[in-house]
């Protein structure tokens, strides 16, 4: 999808947008009582910048055929999507609210479940099954010559599952142009840090190794940067056989709410109201901060 080169009042939209997604998502946690803030706040400008601005993608025509596909691998982050349709207009905060894990209505889970909500591409929940799902779509694409991208997100904690790097394998070796590949580097997972867990670093040599094209995201929760690196992905290209892209973006996990923020207790878990007033008193002064540095 072409796009006019960046300019700083675009910047500044999708980071208002940004505050607009995470102001909601809090909401959003404080009412069903569960969630994964953590790594749902660190994912936030990669995927406002990708729905608002780079994927081909309409949440109120989510099956038209053309449309980019976009895997959210780290399923359990999936309150962040479900915040964006909302602010895109697919629904409102209210019905997300009353239709979440109910018995006899559900609409929306902790997990992406594309049976219920169709904007939702591939139903996550078992880490390590997106990437390999990608590369099934890309070369679907090729042999379709569809003019769609593939685009899937995972933590890097995720990737301690062998299948991705089977995957990783499999896209260097087809060549897929039509695939790109994004690490949520958060730097830490359910009980501690990655590198304590599972090391995977240097997670850019190892991709090069793997024949994939690296671009690193210094400071992934940075729209400015997001922009930058993404302005810069080529047109997708199902036939013509290239190194797929890796885009490895640096971000904290809880980014935005001070108390959450590189805190690996806020991995999963819900908000009692002090936390979530606490919370969004924190959104609001980062997001004031933010904005007088626009002057």
């Amino acid at each position: 999808m072409k796009v006019k080169p960046i300019d700083m009042a675009t910047v500044h939209e999708l980071e208002k947008a940004c505050y607009d997604v995470r102001h909601e998502l809090l909401t959003l946690i404080y009412n069903i009582g569960m969630g994964h803030l953590g790594g749902e706040l660190s994912m936030v400008e990669v995927a406002v910048a990708m729905y608002y601005r780079y994927l081909n993608f309409d949440v109120n025509d989510p099956h038209k055929p053309d449309r980019d596909r976009f895997i959210l691998s780290k399923g359990h982050c999936s309150e962040t999507l479900y915040t964006i349709f909302s602010q895109l207009g697919a629904y409102s905060l209210e019905y997300m609210v009353e239709n979440f894990e109910c018995l006899d209505k559900s609409k929306f889970g902790m997990h992406t479940n594309r049976k219920y909500c169709p904007q939702i591409e591939v139903s996550a929940g078992s880490l390590g099954h997106g990437l390999p799902i990608a590369v099934g779509m890309a070369l679907a694409g090729r042999k379709q010559k569809a003019p769609w991208r593939v685009v899937v997100m995972t933590g890097d904690g995720e990737l301690g599952e062998g299948s991705n790097w089977e995957a990783l394998m499999s896209g260097g070796h087809y060549q897929l142009g039509n695939l790109v590949l994004i690490v949520d580097k958060n730097k830490l997972q359910m009980t501690g840090t990655t590198r304590d867990v599972m090391n995977n670093d240097p997670l850019d040599e190892k991709f090069r190794a793997f024949g994939w094209d690296v671009r690193v995201i210094e400071d992934g929760n940075d729209m400015l940067q997001v922009c930058q690196c993404l302005d810069t992905l080529p047109e997708p290209d199902p036939v013509t056989r290239r190194k797929p892209i890796a885009i490895i973006a640096n971000t904290e996990k809880g980014h935005d709410v001070d108390f959450m923020a590189g805190n690996v207790k806020w991995h999963g878990g819900g908000i009692a109201k002090e936390q979530y007033d606490e919370a969004i008193a924190s959104l609001d002064k980062n997001w004031k901060e933010r904005q007088s540095k626009w002057q």
